[in-house]
């Protein structure tokens, strides 16, 4: 079973596949769009899409790509991120003079990097920045990576976990070109994802808002973003906490698409247990 990702191999895209699926090969691909093309085409059977990043934040490409994909989500998986600064065999942590890495874990392991008076270089992402010092010869270079990448590119650990927010953890949604019927079952938890957009009627949005409010639905996401290169469509992506045959979810959601011109359910699953012990 291959599952594709975005990234090189190393990448943590790759680890939470890795985790999620510890028998899967792994797919790398360039871009989202092709790792959902990949299970659409039928070369893989699912794509593993990072949505957002406690430190960081969303990841707003994939919220973009995620209801025009034709895939559904069948399950989430939560992946704790930890990052060490990787280097060629042999160096001591007082050659390094540069850390390679994607920008964005550039800015999560600052405390560290002053420490040690080592300069940021961006790079375009993780694994590829690894990659990239595994083949140089320049025992100054280093990368900040996971230690996945660490071992696919035979480099050393000079530093581990030294990410500034102990509690770094980014979300991913695992899709499908197969809708997975998940029955309700009281003893399980499960989330349902949607999107929609709201009918052009004054409060549309309020009113659409309420039947989760008055039915005692918990939403945990709400994202709106623009379609159609305009500024008067706004589609919303939400997640909600419990199943569509849930009595009170069924009754938020029909009050909801009451006073919506669109509106699609892209996947219902269960809870990853990240969510049961961290609520």
């Amino acid at each position: 079973m291959q599952i594709s990702f975005q990234g090189e191999l190393g990448s943590y895209s790759h680890q939470a596949c890795s985790e999620a699926f510890p028998d899967a090969v792994p797919l790398p691909c360039s871009t989202f769009e092709t790792a959902m093309d990949q299970v659409k085409e039928g070369n893989s059977e699912y794509a593993i899409i990072p949505v957002e990043n406690s430190t960081y934040g969303r990841v707003a490409d994939a919220y973009y790509l995620l209801p025009n994909s034709g895939l559904f989500i069948i399950k989430e998986h939560f992946l704790r991120v930890h990052i060490n600064l990787l280097a060629l065999p042999g160096v001591s942590l007082s050659e390094i003079k540069t850390a390679m890495s994607h920008s964005v874990l550039l800015g999560q392991c600052r405390r560290f990097l002053n420490k040690h008076k080592i300069k940021s270089l961006s790079g375009i992402d993780t694994a590829g920045s690894a990659k990239i010092v595994s083949e140089s010869n320049d025992r100054s270079k280093s990368a900040l990576a996971s230690p996945l990448a660490g071992e696919i590119y035979g480099l050393d650990s000079l530093g581990v976990e030294i990410e500034d927010m102990k509690n770094n953890t980014t979300r991913f949604l695992i899709m499908s070109n197969k809708k997975k019927n998940f029955h309700f079952e009281k003893n399980k938890k499960f989330m349902t994802t949607i999107v929609f957009q709201v009918k052009n009627i004054p409060a549309a949005l309020y009113k659409a808002m309420g039947g989760f409010a008055t039915n005692n639905v918990n939403m945990v996401k709400l994202e709106s973003y623009m379609v159609s290169g305009t500024f008067t469509s706004t589609q919303f992506y939400a997640d909600i906490e419990g199943h569509p045959d849930e009595e009170k979810v069924k009754r938020a959601l029909d009050e909801l698409v009451f006073f919506t011109s669109f509106f699609k359910i892209l996947g219902v699953y269960e809870c990853h247990n990240f969510r049961k012990f961290n609520s």
